[in-house]
C-alpha cells in the first residue's frame, strides 16, 4: 500500500513522467489486437439483438415462490415456443420468445397459468414486430453520423483538423471494441444498449479534448530556439493530464460498476444492465484510448509538418554533439589546446614572458 501510495502523491505532484508516446508501437500492438478480437467476435458470433430489434413476443407475470429461470423456460418451451430468454425484474418474471401467432400466445399464456396457479389476466402479453426495432436503429445510426460531423466541425475550428482526426480514430477505435466485448460476452444489444454506445462518445470526447487543449497550449511556445521537440512537449502535457483523466474515469466508473455489478445481481435489473455495460466499457477504452491512441497519432501527425520537424532535427544534432563531447571527457581526452597549455612548465611560460621582454 505504501508504494501505491507513494505513485498517488508523485502523481499529484507531477512528478511521474510516462513516455506515452514513445511507447507508441506498444499501443498500436495491443488496440490492433483488441480491434481484430472484437472484429472477429462481431463477424463469427454476433450481436445478441434484443426482441425490439428483431421482434418477437414478451410475457411478464409476478414470480411465483417455487419457480426458477429453469423451470419458466421449460414451461414455456414445452408449450411449443422456441428461443426463450427468461429474465428476472425485481419480482416479475419476463420471458421473450421469437414471434408467436395468436393461438400459439394463448397456449403460452394457458401453460403458465396451469404451471404457476395465476390468472390468464395477469400474464400479460405484448407482441414486438422488428420495424420498431429498425427504426430505433436507424435514428440511432443518423445521431451518430450527426454527433460525429459536429465532432469533426467543432475540433477543427478550436483545434485543428489533425486533431478532429484523432479524436474520430479515438470514439472508432471504442465503439468497436465495446460492440466486440457485447458480441463475445452475448448481453443483449436493446435500446438502452445503443443509448449507452452514444453516451461513451461523449465521455471519450471530453478525455480527449482535454489532453488536446493541454497540448495545444504547451506546443505554441515551440519555436526554432526550442529545447524541445513536439513529441517530449506533447508527452508533457499528457502527464500533466493524467491524474485528471484518471480521477475523473474513477468517478465516472464507480458508480456505473456499482449498478453492473451489484444492480444486476441483487435486483435483476434488466434495463440498466443494458445500459451500464456499455457505459463501464466504454468509459475504460475511452481513458485509454484518450492516452494511447489519439495523442500518439496526433504526434505522428504533427512532428511531419516542416517546422516540427526542423526542430526534431537541430535538436538531434545538437544532443549528438554533446553525446560525443560527453564521451570523449570521460575518455579522458581534451582539447588539443587546453593539452598544450597544461604541458608547460608554468615557470617555463614565464622564463618565455622574460626573453621577450628583453
Amino acid at each position: 500500500m505504501s508504494r501505491i501510495g507513494e505513485i498517488g502523491r508523485r502523481l499529484y505532484r507531477g512528478e511521474v513522467n510516462i513516455d506515452f508516446v514513445g511507447r507508441y508501437k506498444l499501443w498500436s500492438s495491443l488496440s490492433g489486437a483488441l480491434l481484430v478480437i472484437s472484429i472477429v467476435g462481431l463477424v463469427f458470433q454476433g450481436l445478441n439483438l434484443g426482441i425490439e430489434f428483431k421482434g418477437g413476443s414478451v410475457f411478464t407475470f409476478n414470480k411465483p415462490a417455487a419457480s426458477s429461470i429453469e423451470d419458466v423456460r421449460t414451461t414455456v418451451e414445452d408449450a411449443g415456443a422456441h428461443q426463450v430468454i427468461v429474465q428476472e425484474a425485481g419480482d416479475r418474471w419476463r420471458v421473450t420468445t421469437q414471434s408467436l401467432p395468436p393461438d400459439q400466445v394463448t397456449k403460452v399464456q394457458g401453460a403458465i397459468s396451469d404451471r404457476y396457479h395465476i390468472a390468464d389476466g395477469q400474464v400479460s402479453k405484448q407482441i414486438i414486430g422488428p420495424s420498431w426495432g429498425g427504426e430505433v436503429l436507424k435514428k440511432a445510426v443518423i445521431g451518430l453520423i450527426v454527433f460525429m460531423i459536429a465532432i469533426i466541425l467543432y475540433l477543427t475550428l478550436a483545434f485543428e483538423w489533425k486533431m478532429a482526426l484523432a479524436a474520430v480514430v479515438a470514439l472508432v477505435h471504442d465503439l468497436i471494441i465495446t460492440a466486440g466485448i457485447y458480441a463475445w460476452s452475448g448481453f443483449e444489444v436493446t435500446p438502452a444498449t445503443m443509448l449507452g454506445f452514444l453516451t461513451i462518445l461523449g465521455y471519450s470526447l471530453y478525455d480527449a479534448v482535454v489532453v488536446f487543449d493541454m497540448i495545444k497550449e504547451v506546443t505554441a511556445k515551440l519555436g526554432q530556439a526550442s529545447k524541445m521537440t513536439y513529441t517530449e512537449a506533447a508527452n508533457n502535457a499528457l502527464n500533466h493530464t493524467l491524474i485528471r483523466s484518471l480521477n475523473t474515469s474513477l468517478v465516472a466508473i464507480l458508480p456505473v460498476a456499482a449498478i453492473l455489478f451489484i444492480g444486476t445481481t441483487l435486483f435483476g435489473a434488466g434495463t440498466l444492465k443494458d445500459l451500464s455495460l456499455a457505459l463501464f466499457v466504454g468509459m475504460i477504452v475511452g481513458t485509454y484510448s484518450s492516452l494511447c491512441v489519439a495523442t500518439p497519432l496526433l504526434v505522428n501527425l504533427k512532428e511531419r509538418e516542416p517546422k516540427y520537424a526542423a526542430i526534431a532535427k537541430r535538436l538531434a544534432a545538437n544532443r549528438s554533439a554533446s553525446a560525443v563531447q560527453d564521451a570523449r571527457g570521460k575518455g579522458g581526452k581534451q582539447p588539443a589546446t587546453a593539452t598544450t597549455s597544461t604541458a608547460l612548465p608554468q615557470g617555463g611560460a614565464v622564463a618565455t614572458d622574460k626573453r621577450k621582454k628583453r
